[in-house]
């Protein structure tokens, strides 16, 4: 995990970010925690991709996905 550069958030709604795991094509991942304490990573994505509908729905599913195996 890498610290958070100058131009990160250091909160992105009810999480507040803790570091950064990556960056890719669809945009940054960081380590956070919610305000009830649940640590979790969390998906920045890119807003040209974000503000496609083909994408939103496909990372949807992903998301779906992600639950079912993390037991969210």
């Amino acid at each position: 995990m890498d610290k958070l550069g100058p131009d990160d958030p250091h909160r992105i709604g009810a999480y507040r970010l803790l570091g950064r795991l990556g960056e890719g094509g669809m945009g940054q991942v960081f380590l956070a925690r919610s305000d009830r304490g649940r640590t979790v990573a969390l998906k920045l994505v890119r807003r040209e991709l974000a503000e496609q509908p083909e994408f939103r729905a496909r990372f949807r599913q992903e998301v779906h996905a992600a639950h079912r195996v993390g037991g969210a």
